[in-house]
């Protein structure tokens, strides 16, 4: 790549870091995080390898950043599940289990998540990541252990579960069904799955509360996420 093609990017440090980082996301939900090079990286940036360089000192760091752009991606999208602060926590969660089904119907891609992807490829190998990893999946964890503790509290004050247990679980059902799923290539197998679960939270509640669980059809996530804006000041 010529200095010219490169010159505009090169006066907006900020978008090159985010073009490489979006570029790095879109690699490990194609590939996973091991086959993907700073070549193909650079390649999908249309960056030089000495711009990914001056912004990220190896191929471990950036995907650091991707994990972490991914999670902030995940958080803004189940936002939309608790931006009615009126609402029942349960009808929440339901409003969750949708942007998950949702997830699961983007025609062809597959119905995969950074997170797990360099949780699975990485753990064992690399403390950073491992770290990245875990923090956004507690992250996950604690969002949805705050409405299953408010389900809980409107709801059954006094029944004996942990909100934060239910949601690791729920957080395991989610996790390990995309793997299966993309390994099978049946997607439907998440739904099914992901409609047990609201069966099974739905049980430690001594009144029917599964109509408020019952996620909208069809209701999900873009293809991918998008770039954050650049801040006004810099």
């Amino acid at each position: 790549m010529s200095d010219s093609a490169e010159s505009p990017r090169r006066r907006d440090p900020e978008a090159t870091r985010a073009s490489l980082v979006e570029a790095t996301v879109g690699l490990i939900l194609k590939q996973g995080f091991a086959a993907t090079s700073v070549g193909q990286i650079c390649g999908a940036a249309g960056v030089t390898r000495g711009a990914f360089f001056h912004h990220f000192p190896s191929k471990e760091a950036i995907g650091r950043a991707a994990v972490e752009r991914w999670g902030e991606f995940g958080t803004a999208l189940y936002a939309e599940a608790w931006e009615d602060a009126g609402a029942d926590p349960l009808a929440q969660l339901g409003a969750m289990f949708a942007i998950m089904d949702g997830f699961t119907r983007r025609g062809d891609e597959v119905c995969t998540c950074v997170v797990g992807v360099v949780s699975q490829e990485t753990a064992q190998s690399s403390e950073m990541l491992r770290g990245a990893a875990a923090a956004e999946l507690q992250r996950w964890t604690e969002n949805v252990a705050r409405l299953i503790g408010a389900a809980k509290q409107r709801h059954c004050p006094r029944a004996n579960f942990g909100p934060e247990e239910l949601a690791w679980q729920l957080n395991a059902v989610w996790q390990g069904s995309m793997l299966i799923a993309k390994t099978l290539r049946d997607p439907a197998l998440i739904r099914r799955n992901l409609s047990r679960a609201r069966e099974w939270l739905a049980g430690f509640f001594p009144v029917d509360v599964r109509p408020l669980l019952q996620p909208e059809p069809n209701r999900g996530p873009k293809p991918k996420p998008k770039p954050k804006p650049k801040p006004a000041n810099p």
